[in-house]
């Protein structure tokens, strides 16, 4: 299984590790170093399988080596998984991956991700340098992630609308975790009107609350009339199912993988919406580790994250001149700098 996830993904290298003593089971899958070490969080979950765990971090991976190319950072692409519910982890298990972490020399860069942070962070770079996202780096990267989609949705919103301008514009946002609070509350204070859904009905309450918003049941989220749909929770949401329900004219969102599967993005032009690839519009994070890793300040990862409205703008421009989606315009432009710099191919996107 993992020779063939290798093949079709088009992977470097992937390691399964495990520690009996800590209960540590992990995958950390390297794709492409061809900019640079693969740099990417470390999430944990309790996946039902290997194989589970392993589609997930081998497609996170990949969409890491798309994300930094696609950011303009000299960085490649990888991801780690570790296989357990949050209520198992131990500071000792995260040492121990720390460990394992290190003995790639390097090739591999953790960071934050899902039910991993600054703490588990701090334990890791006890045991290797080979980590960002520390308390003695530049911390939480989640309100610069906000902020990158933020200037994205604007750049869409111009495009759509033909000004940048929130004044008014209707924005559901799915999920009210770090970043989609801080995209929520930057909506509110440029005057957009804004409706909240969460799995966590009390979250999304409690901030409808502070900020005087609607809020819709996650079951009717996706046929909410808006003009801009924000997915920031988990992925897969955009679908089969789905698509024919939106009442949207933009989605542009800080999830990852919001498409079930690539063709949806086809899909949602054919429905004269536009997408904006959630790799491109959720790099925030991404940008601020990096920052961490050269040694820039805080200040220049959310002035580059600002610059995400940009890259937005020039990718909706390549896709209107060649006539396609956002998402292939994004992939040529990744694609391009990679094989500029390894004089050489790597394999598209499925």
């Amino acid at each position: 299984m993992v020779h063939q996830a290798m093949r079709s993904y088009g992977h470097e290298q992937i390691t399964h590790v495990e520690d009996e003593e800590t209960g540590l089971e992990a995958i950390i899958a390297i794709h492409d170093t061809t900019l640079g070490p693969s740099l990417g969080g470390t999430r944990l979950l309790p996946y039902e399988s290997h194989d589970d765990a392993l589609r997930d971090v081998c497609r996170l991976s990949r969409a890491m080596t798309y994300k930094a190319a696609a950011s303009d950072l000299d960085l490649g692409g990888g991801k780690a998984v570790i296989r357990a519910g949050p209520d198992l982890k131990t500071p000792e298990m995260m040492a121990a991956y720390g460990r394992f972490v290190d003995r790639l020399g390097g090739h591999y860069i953790t960071s934050v991700d899902v039910n991993t942070g600054v703490e588990d962070m701090d334990r890791i770079a006890a045991e290797t340098p080979h980590v960002v996202g520390t308390s003695a780096g530049l911390g939480d990267p989640s309100p610069i992630t906000a902020r990158g989609v933020f200037a994205g949705m604007r750049a869409c919103v111009e495009a759509t609308y033909g000004s940048p301008d929130l004044t008014g514009l209707s924005v559901v946002v799915q999920g009210v975790g770090k970043v989609g609070t801080g995209l929520v509350e930057l909506l509110v204070d440029h005057g957009a009107s804004v409706t909240v859904s969460d799995v966590d009905e009390d979250a999304a309450a409690t901030l409808a609350r502070k900020h005087g918003l609607e809020t819709v049941a996650p079951a009717d989220v996706y046929g909410e009339p808006c003009d801009v749909f924000a997915p920031c929770a988990i992925g897969g949401v955009i679908n089969d199912e789905t698509v024919p329900q939106l009442e949207c004219d933009i989605v542009a969102g800080g999830a990852n993988n919001i498409l079930e599967e690539r063709r949806h993005a086809g899909a949602l032009r054919e429905r004269d919406i536009l997408y904006a690839p959630d790799y491109v519009i959720n790099a925030g994070g991404l940008i601020t580790v990096a920052a961490e890793h050269t040694g820039k300040r805080r200040e220049e990862a959310r002035r580059e994250a600002v610059a995400i409205g940009d890259r937005i703008r020039m990718l909706i421009d390549r896709a209107e001149e060649a006539d396609t989606t956002v998402l292939e315009a994004a992939d040529a432009y990744a694609r391009e700098r990679i094989e500029v710099a390894e004089d050489g191919p790597i394999p598209a996107a499925d």
